[in-house]
């Protein structure tokens, strides 16, 4: 699981990743409206940097957040030096050629032969294990082959096995260590594949914006150091490095331990590892996805006035909402726009996220615009042709039907897409877009995106969103 905004998991390198997941938003995401062209696009989860991609260099001026980390402490080296033993790179190879594609993090458990690290790191191996292979590479240089054992694509935990055992020094104990705001934890890992490395930092709370619990780390976390440990002074593990802001100052963020306690006694249940992940992949989302729409629908959805009609929005710890206007611009017409979008997505592969939901909508009016003109501006901002190109490997195409509607007080235009997931059964992504045909110098527009859900709660989410939608007193 991830954050997302112009910060993020990048905590991966790899040498050609596009798209990914999750970061909390400092500032509203950027909106659908141009004060001369609006459109009424999808809110998604803040953008951030792929967790696999090596961030760019910064700007003359810039600060860089990536620099090297500052000198250790001398409790910071007690620990290295003590730890560095167990401490692993995992690599993912393209199997014709054993060229490197991406490079993580991961961390021996005791001393068995089992090691943990983020599920985003070893990704490629779990969805196409014809394609990719996983190796290991010690602090002495010395290296070899991973089997994976599990995933936990919900959390970003994964479990290996390689053909050694561990000194014992990283401690995931049956009792959690109980933390306190501002103790000291220490994340080690290989950072920007420059060499093994210790940052110091704070532990500072639980994050609650993500779906699922996450911790804070106030300190360095750089790319390449995904699966890498947080660890107390002592050696007990309390999180698995999995991500930072690109636009804060060291603001990372950490799996809990739990989670990782809760895979390693899957794997010591299981006789043998799976043989295809992509179905437990499937399964682990189409559960997401039963508690995201669950938990969004467990209340009637929140109605906002725009103008004279009502909007649905809703706004949780999990969900916010931002609102813009266009009103001071210089144009023929004014438009006030309310998107709402979760703060976290599940990341699946450096190019899909899913697990999400985002909602927005753009109240469009013009005194100047003669009624033939502004049907060609709504008509013009009502666009169905951004949902995405049927040649997409991970969906098929948009399957659209249209109807004119009323709700209990307005008549709307209604499209709505379904895009079917192509590895994983049961899964698709809806999308509903609606406009309103009862005033010719005025038009409500909306729209709700929900990705990775089943077809029966899609169909829940978009009844429910639809059903919101009306048109109180005249203002």
């Amino acid at each position: 699981m991830k954050f997302i905004q112009a910060a993020a998991l990048l905590c991966c390198i790899s040498l050609g990743a596009s798209a990914a997941p999750q970061a909390t938003p400092a500032a509203p995401p950027r909106g659908p409206i141009s004060p001369n062209a609006p459109t009424l696009t999808p809110a998604l989860p803040p953008s951030t940097l792929p967790p696999t991609a090596t961030p760019p260099a910064p700007a003359p001026g810039e600060v860089d957040n990536n620099a090297a980390l500052p000198p250790p402490s001398s409790a910071a080296q007690k620990v290295y030096s003590a730890a560095k033993a167990d401490l692993l790179q995992i690599r993912m190879l393209l199997r014709n050629g054993r060229s490197q594609s991406t490079v993580g993090s991961g961390f021996m458990v005791g001393t068995s032969n089992l090691v943990l690290t983020n599920y985003h790191v070893v990704s490629q191996m779990a969805l196409d294990p014809d394609v990719y292979a996983g190796e290991y590479v010690d602090t002495d240089g010395r290296r070899g082959p991973v089997e994976l054992l599990a995933v936990d694509v919900l959390h970003d935990l994964a479990v290996v096995r390689i053909n050694r055992n561990g000194t014992g020094f990283f401690n995931v104990p049956d009792k959690l260590a109980r933390l306190t705001q501002g103790q000291y934890l220490y994340s080690l890992g290989n950072p920007l594949d420059l060499g093994f490395a210790i940052s110091e930092g704070s532990y500072n709370g639980v994050i609650t914006r993500s779906f699922y619990d996450q911790l804070m780390f106030t300190g360095p976390i750089n790319s390449g150091m995904s699966g890498g440990p947080s660890v107390t002074v002592s050696g007990d593990v309390a999180g698995v490095n999995v991500s930072k802001r690109r636009d804060g100052e060291l603001v990372s963020f950490l799996v809990p331990v739990r989670y990782a306690q809760e895979l390693l006694k899957k794997v010591a249940a299981q006789t043998a590892p799976p043989k295809d992940f992509n179905p437990l992949i499937g399964q682990q989302l189409l559960a997401h996805q039963k508690a995201m729409i669950d938990r969004l629908l467990d209340s009637p959805l929140s109605v906002k006035m725009m103008g004279p009609y009502l909007v649905p929005v809703r706004e949780s710890e999990q969900v916010r909402c931002w609102g813009r206007s266009n009103v001071k611009a210089e144009a023929s017409f004014t438009a006030d726009t309310i998107s709402c979008s979760m703060e976290s997505a599940i990341y699946v592969s450096d190019t899909q996220q899913t697990g999400h939901m985002a909602m927005a909508h753009q109240y469009v009016r013009s005194a100047s615009l003669d009624k033939l003109r502004f049907a060609v501006l709504a008509s013009t901002l009502f666009k169905v042709d951004n949902l995405g190109s049927s040649k997409d490997a991970r969906l098929t195409g948009p399957s659209c039907t249209e109807q004119f509607v009323t709700t209990k007080t307005v008549p709307v235009r209604a499209v709505t897409c379904v895009r079917a997931y192509r590895k994983f059964a049961g899964l698709y992504n809806f999308t509903l877009m609606t406009a309103t045909t009862d005033d010719p110098k005025a038009s409500l527009q909306s729209r709700v995106d929900v990705s990775g859900v089943s077809y029966e709660n899609g169909m829940r989410t978009t009844r429910a969103f639809l059903a919101a939608l009306g048109r109180g007193s005249k203002l």
